[in-house]
């Protein structure tokens, strides 16, 4: 068996049906968790949490079955639930990029996943559009706190290219508005 054989393509399992992740999502999937996950890599530098960018299966539920999705980004506090390539605790944080493929999983399934398994903030990015959603998870639900449309033409009145975000479970990790989408041009 070859390399490219052993080489695990990457999927994800909801509700015992895997679902290819390919075709691949397009480059500005990828710029943009990079952006993201720079920025918050840094920020828990000196922190037990640990961030991963699309390569960690999140098992969501161990004690049942198998199930288990592939974040674009997590974090991660309690490392006793890591194994392999897997982690079986309760994220602190996920963002989901969406791609063409994925957009009605990130927004519907996968959202309500995250919900019930205690995510406690969870972000939909949208390269095309250039928006965020932010939830935070409230009394067991997710509440959409906030939802931002990207304006970086300096003339216009609506502009918030300099708007900071913060990771509620993280306030010392900001970045710009700008900084998501930095390089998707």
């Amino acid at each position: 068996m070859g390399l490219a054989e052993q080489e695990r393509k990457k999927d994800e399992k909801i509700n015992g049906v895997v679902y290819a992740m390919s075709p691949a999502p397009g480059f500005k999937h990828g710029i943009i968790n990079g952006n993201i996950y720079a920025i918050i890599k840094q920020g828990l530098k000196n922190s037990l949490c640990l961030a991963f960018i699309e390569n960690l299966d999140f098992k969501y539920h161990p004690d049942e079955n198998d199930d288990y999705l592939c974040p674009d980004i997590m974090v991660i506090c309690d490392r006793k639930y890591l194994k392999g390539g897997a982690y079986s605790g309760i994220p602190k944080f996920v963002a989901e990029t969406l791609s063409p493929s994925t957009a009605k999983r990130d927004r519907g399934e996968k959202k309500d996943i995250y919900e019930k398994a205690g995510v406690e903030e969870y972000w939909i990015v949208a390269p095309h559009g250039k928006s965020v959603e932010i939830y935070y998870l409230q009394d067991g639900r997710y509440i959409l706190e906030q939802s931002y449309i990207l304006q970086d033409d300096g003339e216009e009145e609506d502009y918030n290219a300099d708007t900071e975000i913060r990771l509620r479970g993280f306030p010392h990790i900001k970045m710009k508005l700008s900084e998501i989408f930095e390089g998707i041009d």
